[in-house]
């Protein structure tokens, strides 16, 4: 149970602030800075980070069995179950924002090339276990664009539960980065150059606040 409230915990927060950061996109509000100033408060405030979604061995799992075993005691967890519905859908929100940053630089999504950068659940790590980097890229397929990916820790696509892409890692430089309609940072490794990749792509889509500085070039998802 202690392991369950403690991924349940983050499960609830993932899926709070990335709830947060669909509401302030709309407003045209920098999510980031709403989490940064809110850290600015000495106590009661933890800060969780949107993104893509939320992946890993457990925190993708974890609710539901929590659930699952909550129903056999006749107690509804719907408030754990809509964060994971929240979760869940971010996949999706960033494929429409790769089409947004695509219609606003006149092309459309399908014939584009797109780049995912970082497969992984975590920066620095080869885990990619339940993340939605995979599910992303199946969504950009079904549009017909074509994809690729580049992470420092996963130089081939791996077999995983949920699919498999005949894929090999690309290395990242300045023509690369070019040759590709749309770059999406999806997991922020220690091993990208994030100034090479934002001075030479074309459209980058980023999920994790990098370069929010440079927000006239970068579509946030």
């Amino acid at each position: 149970m202690t392991k369950l409230l403690e991924n349940i915990h983050r499960e609830v927060n993932i899926g709070l602030v990335n709830k947060m950061k669909i509401v302030a996109d709309k407003m045209g509000i920098d999510i980031f800075d709403v989490i940064n100033a809110a850290t600015t408060k000495l106590f009661g405030f933890t800060p969780y980070y949107s993104g893509s979604g939320r992946g890993g061995r457990y925190i993708p799992i974890a609710p539901y069995y929590l659930s699952w075993k909550a129903r056999e005691h006749g107690i509804n967890t719907r408030f754990i179950e809509l964060s994971g519905e929240v979760n869940q859908a971010m996949p999706e929100f960033v494929v429409n924002k790769i089409m947004e940053g695509l219609n606003e630089h006149g092309k459309a999504l399908k014939g584009s090339l797109a780049l995912i950068l970082g497969i992984a659940c975590k920066k620095n790590v080869d885990d990619m276990r339940e993340f939605p980097a995979e599910e992303i890229m199946q969504l950009i397929e079904k549009k017909d664009e074509t994809h690729a990916y580049s992470t420092p820790h996963l130089p081939s696509f791996p077999h995983i539960r949920k699919g498999h892409f005949n894929l090999q890692s690309i290395e990242l430089g300045a023509e690369t980065v070019g040759q590709f309609d749309a770059v999406v940072l999806t997991t922020q490794h220690g091993g990208f150059y994030y100034n090479l990749i934002f001075e030479y792509a074309n459209l980058t889509i980023g999920t994790r606040g990098v370069h929010r500085s440079q927000s006239e070039h970068i579509t946030h998802a």
